[in-house]
């Protein structure tokens, strides 16, 4: 069974404290990325796995989605998630991503955003979405970026020009990272790019779309603490087809 830290009161109120927790999609600086990867919604069939406060869900509700399924191990998310959304078409249940079974060429979308790093049989989840997939459906994920994962603490130093610098723990050693954000022992999955692209295509997906995103000079002028995040990729876009 996957960690559930957001069922974890003093993490969960942390949590509830963040810009995207507060702002939704637009207190997300990934988002505008993330978005261009998605297909026309209009009349899908859509699961969003690791739902949080349905956020996205709500979203593609809004852009026309015949059915959102909304996934996640936290009831502490689910409940508010369930509180903010009256739709008829939009549908939260819990499940642990690590045992996780959907119905056979039920979706045209998958959708995740920062929760596969916590996965950690991340190939038997990929096998479950791509036959939960029509052919053709859309996988589109982000995740914690590899090397943000994998610091050496306190994670960055400066160096005799004033600049930040970034070493990186052990990247090629896979497997569970401690780390204390929020609250002590979240537990995440270190693994390599390579490794996470292989997956996908050991599971029959072709991948249409890789990004080590960055925040844009637009999004820098408008928020200047995101220069920082030029320094090292922070998350992972990627997007597949079944």
């Amino acid at each position: 069974m996957a960690q559930n830290i957001y069922d974890n009161p003093e993490f969960f109120e942390g949590y509830s404290r963040l810009g995207r927790s507060l702002e939704g999609l637009e207190g997300a600086a990934e988002w505008p990325a993330l978005r261009a990867l998605l297909p026309e919604l209009r009349g899908r069939r859509v699961v969003d796995l690791g739902c949080g406060f349905g956020w996205f869900c709500r979203w593609a509700h809004e852009q026309g989605a015949a059915q959102v399924l909304g996934l996640d191990i936290s009831e502490n998310m689910l409940a508010q998630a369930r509180a903010t959304s009256t739709s008829t078409t939009i549908d939260y249940a819990k499940a642990d991503l690590e045992r996780l079974a959907l119905p056979q060429a039920s979706f045209d979308l998958a959708y995740s955003s920062l929760a596969l790093h916590y996965v950690m049989d991340l190939a038997g989840l990929f096998a479950v979405i791509h036959r939960a997939l029509v052919p053709g459906g859309s996988f589109v994920f982000s995740s914690e970026h590899p090397i943000y994962m994998a610091p050496t603490s306190p994670g960055w130093s400066i160096d005799a020009q004033g600049r930040k610098s970034w070493p990186v723990d052990s990247y090629q050693m896979e497997g569970p990272r401690v780390t204390d954000w929020l609250a002590p022992g979240v537990i995440k999955q270190h693994r390599t790019i390579g490794t996470t692209l292989n997956l996908l295509i050991r599971c029959g997906f072709a991948i249409s779309h890789v990004e080590e995103w960055g925040p844009t000079d637009a999004q820098i002028a408008a928020r200047p603490e995101l220069a920082e995040e030029r320094e090292r990729p922070m998350f992972l876009l990627i997007s597949a087809a079944r």
